[in-house]
């Protein structure tokens, strides 16, 4: 059985690879049909150097967050409780939630405003499984926590269409 992942040749039957220790379980996928598919099969987030996120408190007042965003020249900001993730708030939420009345909700926290529970992923999973993530929540941004669920960076579009880009020379 040869790995999708490194292209090992394992005994039949094995539940992981030899070499790179992935599971083998789980090969009712389709194999990936070019070198850039398996890099994003095989590749962990890890190789996109996620950045350090910006964190706020749920309390935040929207316009302090939302000049924060302008000074920083950011997305978006990561709402956090003790470096968990609670909220997202980013550009999107800005124009779609706040719009021209930006000025009347100044003073309300930005928790009122955030996409909360944001979909996370750790450090070590697959670049597959954040393409999917954005792709079907239709996210730009994705918070990169680890074990114990502390944030621990954030990845964006952005950083994958680099990824890709360097993929492709």
């Amino acid at each position: 059985m040869i790995c999708p992942y490194c292209d090992h040749e394992n005994i039949e039957g094995a539940d992981t690879c030899e070499q790179c220790q992935q599971s083998l379980n789980d090969l009712n996928y389709p194999m990936p049909a070019s070198e850039i598919e398996k890099s994003l099969v095989k590749d962990r987030i890890g190789v996109l150097h996620p950045k350090a996120s910006i964190c706020v408190e749920p309390s935040e007042p929207v316009s302090k967050v939302l000049q924060l965003l302008v000074d920083r020249q950011i997305g978006c900001v990561v709402v956090a409780e003790q470096q968990r993730p609670v909220g997202i708030f980013s550009e999107r939420d800005a124009l779609l939630r706040l719009n021209a009345d930006a000025l009347q909700y100044a003073d309300r926290p930005v928790s009122d405003f955030m996409t909360p529970s944001p979909q996370t992923l750790q450090m070590d999973a697959k670049i597959a499984f954040a393409v999917q993530r954005m792709d079907l929540g239709e996210y730009r941004h994705l918070p990169i926590v680890d074990r114990e669920g502390q944030l621990s960076g954030i990845i964006s579009v952005r950083d994958i269409l680099e990824y890709l880009t360097e993929r492709m020379s």
